[in-house]
Parts: C-alpha cells; sequence; structure tokens
C-alpha cells in the first residue's frame, strides 16, 4: 500500500474529530459494522440528536458514509476516503468494541429499526 501524506491542518482536523471518545468508538465500530442511530443511541445512551450530531461531523469530513435501507439509515467507514488510511493506524491500535454490539443482541435491540 503506498503511504501518502496529508496536510497538517486535514491531519490535525481528523485528530480533533477522533479525540472525542463517543466518535472514536463510533469509528472504531463502523470499521467493521454498519449501524443506524439507533443503535449508537443504546450503546452510547445518547439523544439521537447528539448521535446524529457525531455522525454528521463525521459524514462532513466524508470519513463515514449513508445508505438508506428502507426508511432507515445505516452509517459505515468510508474505507475510499483518502484520510482512511490515516485513520486506520489509529483505529487499528484500540481495543475491539465488539462487545457494545454483542450487548445489543443480547437484549434484542441489535437493528431495533429494521
Amino acid at each position: 500500500m503506498q503511504k501518502t501524506e496529508i496536510k497538517m491542518d486535514n491531519a490535525a482536523l481528523i485528530l480533533k474529530l477522533l479525540g472525542d471518545k463517543t466518535r472514536l468508538t463510533m469509528v472504531k465500530i463502523l470499521d467493521h459494522h454498519d449501524c443506524c442511530v439507533c443503535e449508537f443511541v443504546e450503546i452510547f445512551k445518547a439523544s439521537q440528536p447528539s448521535v446524529s450530531q457525531h455522525l454528521r461531523k463525521l459524514r462532513d469530513l466524508g470519513l463515514v458514509k449513508e445508505e438508506r435501507r428502507g426508511q432507515w439509515i445505516f452509517y459505515s467507514i468510508n474505507k475510499k476516503n483518502e484520510y482512511y488510511p490515516f485513520i486506520q493506524q489509529i483505529i487499528d491500535q484500540l481495543p475491539s468494541q465488539d462487545y457494545h454490539l454483542k450487548e445489543l443482541e443480547e437484549k434484542g435491540t441489535r437493528v431495533i429499526c429494521c
């Protein structure tokens, strides 16, 4: 894989976005799983507007993409984004967050919106 350099301002912006624990956890989860807002609301015990705001910030930079499935929108990491290799180096160092999804499955709320 070819190593690409990113501008310092862009790196700082990405690191600032990922400096928020909620967004960092979202990115780690979304690297391997598609999720909808309702699942993140349950995981973070946060309001829907708060979760949507976090996702919007990630989406505005193109780090996260959305896909409509029926009336619901699912989010995933945008691995085609020019900054993904930079982000991948960070999230590969983080512990798995899959336990959040396992907890939702055990409670029967893994995909409550579908």
